[in-house]
């Protein structure tokens, strides 16, 4: 007998140049609006800064530059998800939130060949939903440009 955990998956959507992403909800610690962030000299220029969340240092990552895109010209309200990675705090700047899909691990997809390569480098696979593609993210992909950088 199996688990409902075992055939669905839960996400929560981010919205990115409004392209639909999604993260493993497990992944996910917080969803806040970053008040101050402080730039970080000599830093991968994905990196937005770090700022203080509750008496944390997080590292700010700008999921637009990271992606290969233009900066968003909107910055008075700008919004990030929390997430840990190797025992550190990192907050993915992010256009918007969206809703908590579950889905069934039988409709994942390994990503289309004709995924734009810089988002392929840091997805797990796709979901094709009624109107939109939903790719969702790997946390490990994502932040290699900590590791990168740190080698």
């Amino acid at each position: 007998m199996s688990s409902e955990n075992e055939i669905a998956q839960e996400y929560i959507t981010l919205v990115i140049a409004n392209q639909l992403f999604g993260l493993p909800i497990l992944e996910v610690q917080d969803v806040f609006m970053p008040e101050k962030i402080t730039s970080v000299p000599l830093s991968a220029a994905e990196i937005e800064g770090v700022l203080n969340l509750r008496g944390r240092i997080v590292t700010a990552i700008n999921m637009r530059r990271r992606l290969g895109l233009d900066d968003s010209k909107n910055t008075d309200e700008i919004m990030a998800v929390g997430i840990e990675y190797n025992d550190e705090s990192y907050g993915l700047i992010i256009d918007d939130v969206g809703e908590v899909l579950k889905l069934e691990k039988d409709n994942f997809e390994s990503n289309p060949t004709n995924l734009d390569p810089k988002w392929a480098q840091v997805s797990a696979g796709v979901y094709r939903l009624e109107k939109e593609l939903l790719v969702i993210l790997d946390v490990n992909k994502v932040l290699n440009i900590i590791e990168l950088q740190a080698a």
